[in-house]
């Protein structure tokens, strides 16, 4: 045994004893050794992108998988723990134009690199099931699944509004548009209509959300409620402005009305102008003669296509001269042209009501539009500052100004205003939602090919299944002039399937959110050539613990659950949910230090390059350059980022500190759930716990190869070795009720209080006491083994463990002895007058008037009372004595 600790040797040592004995190969209907079948567990991590390197948020992601995959395992369990890549999208695209060569190629290295690195951390990953999203033999299940829906109706194509960078030839995601213009060229992006492929999950929108309600108490609430909120279920008034504004063909401008939705037909009194979209034909048709009006829609169209952004953009507009009928008092209502109305969510037009809409609002104010107020609350005066606090309580508000619907509660309104617009054939009750179908179309290269041929007589037409999968050519290299594809003649042509004729295979690629929604289940089904998926599905499925960030809480998550169900419609799975808990681990944070440029520009410095500067309370208020000895502005704590340099690569540490450092510190630096935030000092500290760890069992080898491994009763041991046993097996007990609530920060806490406790035991050398040394060591190597799975291996198999319960990967875990946690004495708090005076040893069971007696002779009663005779001895039981003098 080594006297010290060598982490290189010791990692070294147990990673090639675990790939000899394919250590970590996973099947289904695993049976133990009395042949009974093994309860299934499935822990799965959010799959990485093959970026390049590992970061921390990686190490902390996938530990936490592991801890609980080698956890189970010791307690019987037929755990899976598989590992893949998110390998297309559009980063390797961008490193593919900036290096020159094809995005395949830098992907493989790429992952070639990182899975030596996952190797390298000691993961208990079955790497038989390993796979790839850009490799043909998974994406030509896209392809098949894509066709699927498509005969079912799930798949459908339309025309679909996209950022179109007119430089780079490009569509441009709407995190590519910064500030308008393409992130790239610089150029200001245009909105283009072009046709796509859409997958219909608002179908499945009422049972998306019914089990988010109902069916799902293993996630987080807050991401439940996130992906509530990204349904968005509206219950509203769907109703038409009628109007007699016609086209130049003299045809009514749709029928002559004008359609919004609202969740608050209350306020419908109040509406003192409709807003449309730039796109709208009311909008098309003022503009004909208009050039200021033409100018701002041009204008209008430019920048991203979101909610979201829309709810950031500055509310601009202008009029058209147009005006629509109000339905219920036949006023004339004025339509603007908005740039915050978008035309693919509901009617492209909305109703304003600035009394009481703060978007609304401001448009009003800066337009000087008319301000109508038609709600009220008893007691509260409107003001033009106050009524956001109260208007959106619906419960509190009854309408004014609203002739009929005076008085009226919000209910009453809602009902009163329906009914009034069915009755005149202009509206009715509606549910609408915030979900939109999922446009998979992407106008890019490194991605699925979608299955569809174009043939000038035929149309689109899919591809047979028996030509799938539609192959992605690896050697082309974008250059940011388009997609590489629609230059690719030896992709482009093709024959059409139903005519025979010369015809051109479609260039958009399927959204990489499409090669997430089921890798999961393709991990259960690895080298099946036949099917996406099989009977193995039906075993792991559904998944038993997802671990991944915050970040994918909603689109992610959304996409695989709606996946999943249209699985199950299909009849390929059978269960509704794929994942029954869900953990989203913190974000890993570190300090970043900034500096402008002479340009302007914002320079990063890494925080091992800079020096800090403290304010009185120990706080940092700034730093200076290591290399120029200039300031440096703090800029507090974030995330880690390439970008800001201030990432930390795991493989430093591995190679200098090992794997298990590594590991030690993500766990125990903050609950999986929590932030993390780096500190040089705290991996230092977990790479000396491991050295004393090691230290301790190189001591203590010749006290447990002696020790009797048949000694289990300690009823006669001396107090001091009962004492360590009451400490430990407390100490397992509250790690294992961690374990179970994933709680691995506590855990570690726990095997070091268990170290401390060993090293600080006084024990004579005995037979109780080298057994009792023998157990206690025993249970921290098997505690502590899901954490650092290395030197609990080595010292495991040192110390001989390995003889008596077998190797560790599979030995038993420990059990709580209920009999070493009765204490033959227990400390009692001693108080005189209400106030702490020190402690007294009552033995276990002791009677009251014992514990008075006991109370009573201490030095420190005699010393308080100074001959008094006590008033009385209050005892609570367990924890005090309190003596009233």
């Amino acid at each position: 045994m080594l006297d010290q600790y060598q982490p290189q040797v010791v990692e070294k040592k147990a990673q090639q004893q675990w790939n000899d004995a394919d250590a970590y190969r996973v099947t289904e209907y695993a049976k133990d050794k009395n042949g009974n079948d093994k309860p299934k567990y499935y822990a799965c991590s959010m799959l990485p992108y093959p970026s390049g390197k590992l970061h921390m948020g990686h190490v902390r992601n996938y530990t936490i998988n592991d801890m609980l995959t080698r956890q189970l395992r010791m307690k019987g369990y037929n755990v899976l723990m598989p590992m893949g890549w998110d390998a297309f999208g559009m980063p390797a695209e961008n490193a593919a134009i900036k290096s020159k060569v094809p995005p395949a190629q830098w992907t493989y290295a790429n992952i070639d690199y990182m899975k030596k690195q996952l190797k390298s951390m000691g993961l208990a990953i079955d790497w038989s099931r390993e796979m790839a999203a850009c490799d043909p033999e998974y994406y030509r299940w896209n392809q098949w699944m894509f066709l699927k829906m498509l005969e079912k109706g799930i798949a459908y194509r339309k025309t679909q509004v996209v950022n179109w960078d007119p430089v780079d030839q490009t569509v441009l995601a709407n995190e590519q548009v910064v500030d308008g213009r393409g992130w790239r060229s610089g150029a200001l992006v245009e909105k283009r209509e072009i046709p796509g492929y859409y997958l219909r999950i608002t179908d499945y929108a009422e049972e998306l959300l019914d089990c988010v309600k109902n069916k799902m108490d293993g996630w987080p609430e807050r991401v439940r409620v996130m992906q509530e909120n990204w349904l968005g279920k509206s219950e509203g008034v769907r109703f038409a402005f009628p109007h007699t504004i016609k086209n130049t063909n003299g045809e009514l401008i749709q029928d002559g009305r004008l359609y919004v939705f609202t969740t608050r037909p209350d306020t419908i009194m109040g509406v003192t102008f409709c807003a449309v979209a730039p796109e709208h034909p009311l909008a098309t048709l003022a503009a004909q003669n208009n050039p200021n009006l033409q100018a701002f829609i041009e204008q209008a169209k430019l920048g991203g296509t979101t909610e979201a952004e829309m709810a950031t953009k500055v509310k601009e507009g202008q009029p058209t001269g147009l005006f629509v009928t109000h339905p219920l008092t036949g006023e004339q209502i004025e339509v603007w042209v908005g740039n915050y109305v978008l035309m693919s969510y509901g009617d492209g037009a909305v109703m304003g009501v600035p009394a009481h809409d703060e978007r609304d609002f401001a448009f009003a104010k800066k337009y000087h539009l008319p301000i109508k107020q038609v709600i009220a609350v008893k007691d509260k005066e409107f003001t033009a500052e106050n009524w956001q606090d109260w208007y959106g309580d619906k419960q509190v508000g009854y309408c004014i100004n609203s002739a009929q619907l005076d008085g009226l509660t919000y209910k009453q309104a809602f009902e009163a205003v329906a009914t009034l617009l069915a009755e005149k054939g202009l509206g009715e009750k509606q549910t609408t939602w915030r979900l939109r179908d999922w446009g998979i179309s992407r106008q890019r290269y490194w991605g699925t090919p979608i299955p569809i041929i174009h043939c000038e007589d035929c149309g689109p037409v899919p591809v047979p299944e028996k030509d799938l999968p539609v192959v992605l050519p690896e050697d082309l290299i974008p250059d940011g002039t388009g997609n590489p594809l629609n230059k690719s003649e030896s992709f482009l042509k093709c024959t059409c399937p139903n005519c025979g004729k010369p015809a051109r295979r479609e260039t958009d690629t399927m959204d990489t959110f499409v090669d997430s929604s089921w890798y999961f289940m393709r991990y259960t089904s690895p080298g099946n050539s036949e099917a996406m998926f099989d009977h193995r599905n039906d075993y792991w499925m559904p998944m038993d613990q997802y671990i991944g960030g915050i970040e994918h809480a909603v689109m992610h998550l959304l996409y695989a659950r709606f996946w999943s169900k249209v699985s199950r419609d299909l009849g390929l799975v059978k269960f509704d949910e794929p994942f029954t808990n869900l953990l989203t681990q913190g974000m890993v944070l570190n300090h970043i230090y900034t500096r402008r440029n002479d340009k302007g520009g914002i320079e990063y410095f890494w925080p091992d390059k800079v020096e800090n500067i403290y304010g009185d309370k120990g706080q940092i208020i700034g730093a200076k350059s290591l290399e120029d000895g200039k300031d440096v502005t703090y800029a507090g704590i974030g995330t880690m980022s390439k970008s800001k340099n201030n990432g930390v690569d795991p493989q430093s540490i591995i190679d200098t500190l090992g794997a298990d450092t590594a590991r030690l510190f993500v766990m125990f630096a903050s609950p999986p759930e929590q932030t993390l935030e780096w500190s040089t000092t705290g991996v230092d500290g977990s790479n000396r716990f491991l050295r004393r760890l090691w230290t301790m069992a190189y001591n203590q080898k010749e006290t447990i190869a002696r020790a009797p491994v048949d000694l289990h009763n300690f009823a006669d041991a001396p107090k001091e070795v009962k004492q360590l046993r009451l400490v430990a097996h407390q100490l397992l007990r509250q790690a294992n009720y961690d374990y179970e609530r994933m709680q691995y920060n506590t855990v570690v806490s726990a095997n070091m209080k268990l170290l401390n406790a060993i090293e600080d035991a006084k024990l004579e050398p005995s037979n109780y006491s080298d057994a009792a040394l023998r157990e206690i060591i025993g249970i921290l190597l098997r505690m502590l083994y899901p954490a650092v799975p290395h030197i609990t291996y080595a010292l495991w198999q040192e110390l001989g463990f390995d003889k008596q319960f077998g190797d560790l990967l599979d030995a038993p875990w420990p059990e709580v002895d209920e009999s070493a946690l009765v204490a033959d004495e227990i400390e009692m708090m001693l108080q005189i007058n209400g106030k702490l005076r020190g402690s007294i040893m009552v033995p276990n069971g002791s009677s009251k008037e014992d514990i008075e007696a006991l109370a009573l002779n201490h030095p420190q009663i005699a010393k308080h009372l100074e001959g008094r005779t006590p008033k009385r001895v209050i005892v609570v039981p367990g924890k005090l004595v309190n003596v009233v003098g």
